[in-house]
């Protein structure tokens, strides 16, 4: 198995996210500020080369990191 380019928390906020969850809501689950969500998701993005939510979520479908 190929090694994962999210880390486990990462993976948590974007499998929260793709079930159309909302920041404060990720935040509330994960015990943690909305502003460390934010962080999360934008370090993905800037991992995966893109710009916007969405299109992390498209890239990580794609990639097999999450599933809806």
């Amino acid at each position: 198995m190929t090694k994962s380019i999210l880390t486990k928390r990462e993976k948590e906020v974007f499998d929260l996210l793709v079930i159309n969850n909302t920041t404060a809501e990720i935040a509330s689950v994960l015990n943690i500020s909305d502003k460390t969500v934010r962080n999360h998701i934008s370090n993905v993005m800037q991992k995966l080369g893109v710009k916007g939510r969405a299109n992390a979520v498209v890239e990580l479908l794609k990639l097999g990191e999450i599933s809806l």
